[in-house]
């Protein structure tokens, strides 16, 4: 009876112990080892096991950790970069397949590289087991794009599972913590602006590298056999920088130049010595030799005494850094520790992973308003060679002030450091370093001083001397890469007189400008909006790589042969290839993508088709230009071109060089996407732009009244006219439309029109003939040009004999396109004769 009682007892208490719910399993997902380690490091307590996944660089980190309101098991694993890339499909990759030209419209497909197969599987077969996948990618454009390329192969596997988005800036255990607590949906906008990019990156830089690649290989077969000549339109703009800063140092004319100089010594105080102050002249400097010993002996006439005119005296500041941004950290890094911008990426990048910096790839200069600015300076007060300087800081009436500047790209703060770092050596201790010193300056005060300035008069010419004491050196006092140094000047009243000790007339010349720096090439990228502050060093060692520049003994850029012909090929041929609006606009047009609430697929077809028409018609020309100097035998590809040669490539019909946007977008997936905005009407209602070219029609997509409303513009991609029209307004009465429209379509037909035998300038008046003068190969050569005075003149220029083969060609409406472009006789590009080619030319 007791084993039956004793066995009921058990029996029933079995069934009503509470029955545990399956382990949830969470799969993370971060975009490097080192940060899945880091991450597991922080949210395991140190307490994680790790197994090999099938990559042998990407391990498996696992542990327990309450998140999503559960104790859950976590798997973290990684990445190297970017999964998948753009391709062409099929035939297509091979470099033969087809005319370049091809290569804007046919079919792309997103792969998974070689070398990242192992990682995929790894993916696949850990989410199989998974019941929520969370994204720890970097928090940036290329990282959202990552993890979604994530989140597709998972959803291949998995179509259901939950997918969340953890949000962090710095690698430390109070922000990945956060980050955990307040997980979030990924952006999809922000990844489409990154395949948007990828993909016109891909057509663009195939389609230019495999026509200018193939061409130039046959031209000069000695030379550049074994040779990749790629082109990029992040590449093609760097370079072009350091070619036009070449070319303006080569054309640089010095000039000689003289100035006055007045010094005076003086012991006004034993104690302190003589003082020697100096004034300069206030015309600074006059490159009439002449002039200037005019003037130097008028001060010369005895009695030669000057005479103290003003004595003024006023505070002085020399501001603080403003807070770090990616390329102030890259300029800085080049200019005071001379660590080239790919050094510099790859030192912060670790640093990063290893939480002793925030986030190293952002373009914000603001601190948030709630940022712990005391906690971070706190951090450093403990630093053998700053940390009495961060205690200092703190002790200030109001705390950490920082300087911020007027940019944020709403994901990351300003690269700050996070911790003390006391065990680094080498250039990752000297890039630290930088970082903390430039943070903590940041949050000081900036440097105060009193400048006077004495002004005098001697000879009837005027000059000053300018002296300065330094109050309260501040930040000055960690931040060693800013000098400010103190000037002593003598004491002076006004109306006092004096002898000069000397006056003296120095010549000198003015000097070319300096080849660029890489900080100073990293400069105008940011400017002119060449690439991301995450790719600027990439681009920039990608020229060099290519042997399209070299460095200078001091490490200036200078081009080299291959890269100088290039982009003079280009500009020879009507297309300056290197010109930075192009890839300036793509880049804009990715950002846009970001901010929209439309289908990104959308603005996909509208950006594919500006930019890649915009490319298209400039990889056209090549082939239809031979005397550009890439002109090859063989039928034009279609389109005409004064003074044009026979084409590079065997063309594909005249339809097939259109740059009018008629094409549509991009094909993906089989698909083609019909831009927004091609211009579908036919030539006879789209009116003709100042310049005289057919042109485009656009979509207002700003909100407003006009939104959705369709507008005609010039269809030039660069240095066009400012002619615009609404296009409902074009088949109204010239009565109807408004005065600015009427004043813009008055001058819509081409200023070379003849009307009743008489050539039109721009303001629809004769012009009138003249002959040059100057000498050069054109003298004695006549032209028309307008009449009015020079300063009233709209800029119209015509040779006369390239006219003289051109039949009239009255216009009945200024809304009628132009009929032809006239033809005119070839241009040698040797001996700039008209009449033969430079493959003809009898001088050569």
């Amino acid at each position: 009876m007791f084993y039956k009682a004793a066995f009921i007892v058990l029996t029933h208490h079995r069934i009503l112990m509470p029955r545990h719910a399956s382990t949830f399993k969470v799969l993370s997902v971060a975009e490097k080892n080192d940060a899945a380690k880091r991450i597991s490091d922080i949210l395991s307590g140190h307490q994680y096991q790790v197994r090999n996944g099938f990559s042998k660089y990407n391990k498996i980190y696992e542990f327990s950790y309450h998140m999503l309101g559960q104790n859950c098991a976590m798997s973290v694993t990684s990445l190297s970069g970017h999964l998948l890339n753009y391709n062409f499909a099929g035939i297509y990759k091979k470099w033969h397949s087809c005319h370049p030209l091809s290569l804007f419209d046919v079919e792309v497909e997103k792969i998974v590289t070689e070398n990242m197969v192992d990682i995929k599987r790894t993916l696949e077969r850990e989410v199989r087991n998974s019941q929520a996948l969370v994204i720890w990618t970097d928090c940036d454009r290329e990282g959202e794009n990552i993890g979604f390329e994530i989140i597709n192969i998972c959803r291949n596997i998995k179509p259901n599972i939950p997918v969340y988005r953890a949000r962090f800036s710095e690698i430390t255990d109070r922000s990945i913590k956060s980050a955990c607590r307040n997980l979030q949906q990924p952006d999809q906008n922000t990844s489409d602006a990154v395949d948007v990019r990828q993909e016109l990156d891909l057509r663009i830089g195939a389609a230019f590298t495999r026509f200018q690649t193939l061409r130039l290989q046959k031209v000069f077969p000695h030379v550049l056999s074994d040779k990749l000549i790629s082109y990029g339109s992040c590449q093609f703009p760097t370079l072009g920088f350091v070619v036009e800063r070449y070319k303006a140092r080569e054309q640089f004319q010095p000039e000689d130049f003289w100035k006055i100089e007045v010094t005076h010594t003086t012991t006004q105080h034993n104690d302190d010595g003589p003082v020697t102050s100096t004034f300069s002249w206030k015309r600074n400097r006059l490159f009439n030799e002449l002039a200037c010993r005019v003037l130097y002996a008028n001060c010369m006439e005895p009695p030669v005494v000057a005479t103290v005119t003003n004595v003024s005296s006023r505070p002085r500041s020399k501001w603080r850094p403003v807070a770090m941004e990616t390329v102030e950290l890259e300029k800085l890094a080049s200019r005071k520790l001379r660590i080239n911008a790919k050094e510099t990426m790859k030192i912060a990048e670790t640093l990063y992973t290893q939480g002793y910096i925030s986030y190293p790839r952002t373009e914000t200069n603001i601190f948030p308003k709630d940022f712990d600015l005391e906690r971070l300076v706190g951090e450093q007060t403990n630093h053998p060679a700053w940390g009495n300087f961060a205690r200092d800081l703190l002790a200030l009436e109001g705390g950490p002030q920082p300087r911020n500047g007027h940019k944020s790209d709403q994901a990351h703060p300003p690269i700050h450091p996070t911790k003390a770092a006391s065990n680094l050596s080498g250039n990752n201790a000297r890039i630290y370093e930088l970082i903390a010193r430039h943070f903590l300056a940041c949050c000081h005060r900036d440097a105060k001083g009193h400048e006077t300035t004495v002004d005098i008069i001697l000879g009837g010419e005027e000059f000053n001397a300018q002296g300065l004491m330094i109050i309260e050196r501040n930040y000055l006092e960690v931040y060693p890469y800013d000098r400010w140094n103190g000037k002593i000047i003598a004491v002076y009243n006004i109306g006092d007189e004096f002898e000069p000790t000397g006056l003296n007339m120095p010549g000198g010349r003015t000097t070319a400008p300096p080849l660029l720096t890489e900080a100073d090439l990293i400069a105008l990228m940011d400017k002119h909006g060449i690439g991301t502050d995450a790719t600027h060093a990439e681009h920039i060692e990608t020229i060099k790589q290519r042997m399209y520049v070299g460095l200078t003994s001091d490490q200036r850029f200078l081009p080299g042969e291959l890269g100088m012909g290039l982009v003079e090929g280009y500009n020879l041929m009507g297309y300056e290839m290197s010109r930075p609006e192009l890839r300036a606009e793509l880049e804009f047009g990715s950002r846009y993508t970001n901010n929209q609430h439309t289908a990104s697929n959308q603005h996909r077809g509208a950006s594919n088709a500006r930019q890649g028409n915009a490319h298209r018609g400039a990889g056209s020309r090549p082939g239809a230009g031979g005397s550009g100097g890439f002109g090859g035998n063989g039928p034009r590809g279609g389109g005409s071109r004064p003074g044009g040669g026979s084409g590079g490539h065997t063309g594909a019909g005249p339809g097939v060089l259109s740059s009018r946007g008629s094409r549509g977008g991009v094909k993906k997936g089989g698909t083609r996407k019909k831009s927004t905005l091609a211009a579908t009407r036919s030539d006879e209602n789209v009116p003709a732009c100042q310049c005289g070219e057919v042109s485009i029609v656009l979509t207002v997509r700003k909100d407003g009244p006009n939104t959705g409303r369709e507008f005609y513009k010039c269809g030039k991609q660069n240095g066009g006219c400012d002619f615009f029209m609404w296009v409902d307004n074009n088949n109204q009465s010239t009565q109807q439309q408004t005065s600015f429209t009427s004043g813009l379509n008055n001058r819509n037909i081409k200023s070379s029109i003849r009307v009743s035998g008489d050539v039109m300038c721009k303001c629809d008046i004769p012009a009138t003939q003249r002959t040059v003068q100057k000498e050069g190969a054109n003298k004695g050569r006549m032209f028309y040009t307008c009449d009015k005075p020079r300063d009233a003149q709209c800029g119209f220029f015509e040779w006369c004999d390239s006219m003289q083969n051109t039949a009239p060609t009255p216009s009945t409406s200024h809304n009628q396109p132009r009929a032809a472009k006239r033809k005119r006789p070839p241009t040698c590009g040797l001996c700039k004769e008209v009449g033969h080619t430079k493959r003809g030319c009898p001088n050569k």
